[in-house]
């Protein structure tokens, strides 16, 4: 008997786990964030990856990597010393021990980055909502409730810096927005306006502002 193949929707929800998880190797894990930031819906699989396992994190606190940059220099390059006795068996221990805590600091640094949730907006009612998350360098925005804009209409989501103009992010559709953007600092408000078709004709909003989140607020 032999295994039935997978289907294509099912080898993508395999390789999102699998990614999540941090089991790929280098170049395997390359293509996969190469997908995220093209394939929205490769991206949703992520997304949903990411929220079913986030619970196991809960009982992990985050551990800062060491600074070994000065054991590392002077292991490659040692300093001229006078002879010495062989090491005993307590030398070989410590070279054992700092061996072990460069093998823990390159696992700690090379772990993935954790999902991150930004911001939520929504309306009072919470009949129109979008959640926005980071993970590395990528900010995706998925609508959690309710539709998209009537027909002849889009939304359209703007950051906006402390004192500058609103700057679009993309159109908000069906489909999970997913742009290449650094985790913004509080401070920044995100705002979803209607806008035509296509979307703003003249990088500022031009119909109503229906939603909007500041960062460092209640998510």
């Amino acid at each position: 008997m032999t295994d039935t193949p997978l289907t294509p929707h099912e080898a993508d929800d395999a390789l999102a786990a699998e990614y999540v998880l941090g089991v790929l190797d280098l170049s395997e894990r390359a293509g996969a964030e190469a997908r995220i930031r093209r394939d929205a819906a490769f991206a949703a699989l992520v997304t949903s990856w990411e929220t079913r396992l986030d619970g196991l994190n809960d009982g992990y606190a985050p551990v800062p990597a060491p600074n070994l940059l000065p054991k590392i220099e002077a292991r490659l390059f040692p300093k001229a010393a006078p002879a010495r006795p062989r090491p005993g068996l307590f030398g070989w221990l410590s070279g054992a021990t700092v061996a072990a805590l460069l093998v823990l600091a390159a696992i700690t640094t090379l772990a993935p980055p954790r999902l991150q949730l930004v911001a939520t907006l929504a309306t009072a009612d919470n009949r129109l909502a979008y959640r926005v998350t980071h993970f590395g360098e990528t900010m995706q925005i998925t609508r959690i409730a309710g539709v998209p804009a009537v027909r002849g209409q889009v939304h359209e989501l703007w950051v906006i810096a402390p004192g500058s103009a609103p700057v679009s992010l993309g159109l908000l559709d069906s489909s999970p927005l997913v742009v290449t953007y650094p985790a913004p600092p509080a401070g920044f408000v995100f705002a979803v306006s209607v806008e035509p078709e296509g979307g703003s004709p003249t990088g500022q909003p031009t119909g109503p502002v229906i939603l909007t989140a500041k960062i460092g607020d209640a998510a």
